[in-house]
């Protein structure tokens, strides 16, 4: 294989992954390990940014690393972020070079942070960290949505800053439009994507809910009240409850073909989402039979992304003045 560039993508551990996140993150970067070299992860220092239990992230870290493994993310260097610490260092002197005031617009801060007196630090700086895991590898092109594309113009505001007042150390890179994914949204509310952070509400299938589980979280899933003959029809304005549950089905490899009912359409929809989990999950439960295989893939990524990217942290902490 010839790899013609670099791709770094990093999940927090923040809730269990759901189908969202394997029609929508994982499968694409299981498409990516043919043409590029992939360093992918657990972006557990992320998850530090708000109230959590350290009992919790330990076990979320492993269950997101093993279901990486699961989801045949095998051929790519996989690693925990807080085992390179190049990436905690190189925030720090990120942190260094950014203004107060453009970390103070960042959209995701005014959100969950502004103004509130318990708002930890870290959740103020956390784009710094965000733009040195992107700047440790050197990437030519950072593939971004828009819920995350004010964080990597930020990225590359510092990079050209640091470059401008220490010499050109950082790649800065293009930001690009990511290939069209699966956007998988919530069962319950169809305005709203199925992400981790509502993974325990009704509306959210996970990547190990067993079939019974499933199958009451299809049957409660949002339609209309459409009974003519094209009632199963996509129409994200008109029906996205309908649009989204034909979506799923289609991502999972179903077909729409011939169903005429909302109770078919759940049915067929059941039956493609635990045909595409059940060889995920005996995948998991096999992995986390076998911790210590786990423990060696990440400890060997580690030591990779750690190899790869201290020529990147020496020529920033040198330019920038320090022994």
């Amino acid at each position: 294989m010839t790899t013609s560039h670099t791709v770094l993508s990093l999940i927090k551990p923040s809730g269990s992954l759901t189908l969202g996140n394997l029609l929508g993150a994982l499968l694409p970067m299981g498409r990516q390990q043919d043409s590029a070299r992939c360093f992918y992860g657990v972006a557990d220092l992320h998850a530090l940014t708000v109230p959590h239990d350290p009992g919790r992230l330990r076990a979320l870290t492993t269950e997101t690393a093993t279901l990486l493994l699961a989801a045949g993310l095998d051929r790519s260097t996989l690693f925990v972020q807080s085992h390179v610490p190049a990436h905690s260092e190189l925030a720090y002197l990120l942190e260094s070079t950014a203004h107060v005031g453009e970390l103070n617009r960042m959209i995701q801060f005014k959100e969950k942070g502004h103004g509130r007196p318990a708002t930890r630090a870290s959740l103020f700086t956390y784009p710094t960290l965000m733009a040195a895991d992107i700047l440790l590898y050197r990437p030519e092109q950072v593939p971004v949505g828009d819920d995350q594309r004010q964080h990597v113009e930020l990225t590359r505001d510092l990079a050209l800053r640091f470059n401008n007042a220490y010499g050109a150390v950082f790649a800065v890179p293009e930001i690009v439009t990511p290939p069209v994914a699966a956007r998988v949204m919530d069962l319950a509310d169809p305005t709203a994507k199925m992400g981790k952070s509502s993974a325990e509400g009704p509306g959210v299938i996970r990547l190990l809910d067993r079939p019974d589980v499933v199958r009451r979280a299809v049957a409660r899933a949002v339609t209309d009240s459409d009974t003519g003959p094209d009632a199963v029809r996509p129409d994200r304005e008109a029906k996205p409850g309908v649009t989204n549950l034909l979506e799923v089905l289609v991502a999972c490899g179903g077909d729409p073909a011939g169903l005429t009912t909302y109770g078919a359409l759940k049915a067929a929809v059941t039956d493609a989402v635990v045909a595409t989990l059940e060889p995920l999950q005996k995948r998991y439960r096999d992995l986390a039979a076998d911790p210590a295989h786990v423990h060696d893939v990440y400890a060997d990524g580690a030591a990779t992304a750690r190899q790869v990217t201290a020529p990147v942290l020496a020529a920033a902490r040198a330019a920038i003045g320090l022994t």
